[in-house]
């Protein structure tokens, strides 16, 4: 008898979470109300136990997954309990056989543009058993981050490229033997060493690292004294008890903790390019910007309306991403040279339409394409901008939905953002600025009104645009957004 492990029901404002931490692995034998797995959600962190003893028959989702709630993520052979015993034990059994051949783990083949990559992030320690195709290490490069899997059941043996090492393509890295995963454990101090981190959830671990902050120093307060974020929070915020500092042996006041301290971090490889290309476009373009501002009412009305019956029939919220993207592929249709891009001395007008969105994620901003958005519906494109944003979020973009794109959209409204002068993104001519709506008084008809209004600002190209076509193509912007019924009737 198979029993289904679900993700539980999620909190009423939470749409979807990541699984955290799987305890388990395929083939384990557990125990009834044993801890399966940790499910993380914007708020709190859940844990999913065992309804009954048995075995982990089968994992759907491995951990960094994007899930939804009661979504199917294991399945549970129940009545298999008396196979408990022999998989307990199996961890006692050392390592690998001696005369199992090793096998070389490389660098995957780059990007045609890519010369080398970093090795961003073991996943595995030497010795520690893995499963086939779990996630070894992640490897950055200037655009997508790579994943290398396990071949088969082993361990790895040896590591020659630690976290940070500038690596080619298919250079080893590592050295791995198959048929070691029941065994193969790590000596016990190792263990020992990195049972504290391992514990942490990925979001913890981030939060750790961000902040410059030793997960030793902060008092856990979770199931086990496992680290919250709540704790790093108030840890940051003088709450967690300052670790005394030898105060008996120096006879001025001590430095309270926290203050007048640097952290030097390399740039990651992505940082890196962002500064270079931003640098490139401020020196290579003659860019301007100019600006309007739209009232959001309407739509925002529509929204209103129409939300619980769209999200029902597609199965995703209605957005304002949607209507921005639909209000600029029209306003690029009107005015091609804003679609076109410079290369050498001549113009490259484009007759699709592939928009770059800009998204914020823990490496840094990425601007993921979504393609032929003339041809996508509302549904489809919020569709398609909310998988995007997930796999940037995770590191999950291909090399493929980074490159391109004709114009991009960046939104600063949703950090707070009232107005600013977006830098263009090479080689594209243009780019849009959305920003934070605000009530703001305006006059109508010779009468004062409170209105959502929003700054709009379009920073462009002078070599290509003219300011004819900058200020005409950001008014069809505004007189999209403001009356939406243009969208559907081609006005």
């Amino acid at each position: 008898m198979t029993t289904e492990i679900k993700v539980p029901v999620l909190p009423e404002s939470v749409a979807d979470a990541t699984i955290a931490t799987w305890h388990v692995k395929a083939g384990d034998a557990v125990t009834r109300d044993q801890n399966l797995v940790e499910i993380e959600t914007d708020k709190v962190v859940l844990e999913v136990v065992a309804p009954a003893d048995g075995v982990i028959s089968e994992i759907l989702h491995e951990e960094g997954a994007t899930v939804l709630g009661e979504q199917l993520i294991a399945h549970l052979s129940a009545g298999a309990a008396a196979a408990a015993p022999a998989a307990k034990a199996a961890p006692a059994a050392a390592a690998p056989a001696a005369d199992a051949p090793a096998q070389d783990i490389k660098v995957p083949v780059l990007p045609e543009s890519v010369a080398d990559a970093n090795i961003a992030t073991w996943h595995v320690k030497v010795g520690e058993p893995v499963t086939r195709d779990q996630n070894l290490v992640d490897i950055e490069t200037d655009k997508v981050v790579l994943e290398v899997v396990a071949p088969a059941d082993g361990a790895l043996v040896s590591i020659s490229a630690e976290e940070g090492a500038t690596v080619t393509a298919e250079e080893v890295i590592a050295q791995f033997v198959a048929g070691a995963s029941a065994g193969a454990a790590p000596a016990a101090a190792e263990a020992n060493a990195a049972e504290e981190t391992d514990a942490l959830s990925p979001s913890v671990r981030r939060l750790l690292a961000e902040k410059g902050i030793d997960a030793s120093a902060v008092k856990g307060t979770g199931k086990g004294g496992r680290i919250t974020k709540e704790d790093v929070e108030k840890h940051l915020k003088g709450g967690s008890a300052p670790v005394p500092a030898a105060k008996a042996e120096v006879s001025v006041p001590a430095v309270p903790a926290g203050e007048r301290s640097e952290k030097r971090v390399p740039m990651t490889r992505l940082r890196k390019t962002i500064a270079n290309r931003l640098l490139e476009a401020k020196n290579s373009t003659a860019m301007l910007t100019t600006f309007n501002e739209v009232n959001m009412k309407p739509i925002m009305d529509l929204r209103k309306q129409y939300q619980e019956s769209f999200e029902k029939r597609h199965g995703i919220r209605l957005g304002f991403m949607s209507f921005y993207v639909k209000a600029v592929t029209e306003a690029l249709k009107r005015y091609p040279e804003v679609n076109a891009s410079i290369d050498g001395d001549d113009i490259v007008y484009h007759n699709y339409f592939d928009i770059s969105i800009a998204v914020s994620t823990p490496r840094g901003l990425v601007t993921p394409v979504l393609k032929d958005t003339d041809t996508l519906g509302m549904a489809g494109i919020e569709g398609g901008i909310k998988s995007l944003a997930l796999k940037g979020r995770d590191g999950k973009l291909s090399l493929d939905e980074l490159q391109g794109g004709n114009f991009t959209i960046t939104n600063g409204g949703v950090f707070g953002s009232l107005l600013s002068t977006p830098i263009i993104n090479p080689p594209q001519s243009a780019i849009l600025g959305m920003h934070k709506i605000q009530d703001r008084p305006m006059a109508v008809n010779g009468k004062v009104e409170i209105l959502p209004m929003m700054y709009l600002a379009l920073s462009y190209d002078h070599r290509i645009i003219d300011g004819k076509e900058s200020v005409g193509f950001l008014v069809t912007v505004k007189e999209m957004l403001e009356d939406p019924t243009r969208l559907l009737l081609d006005v």
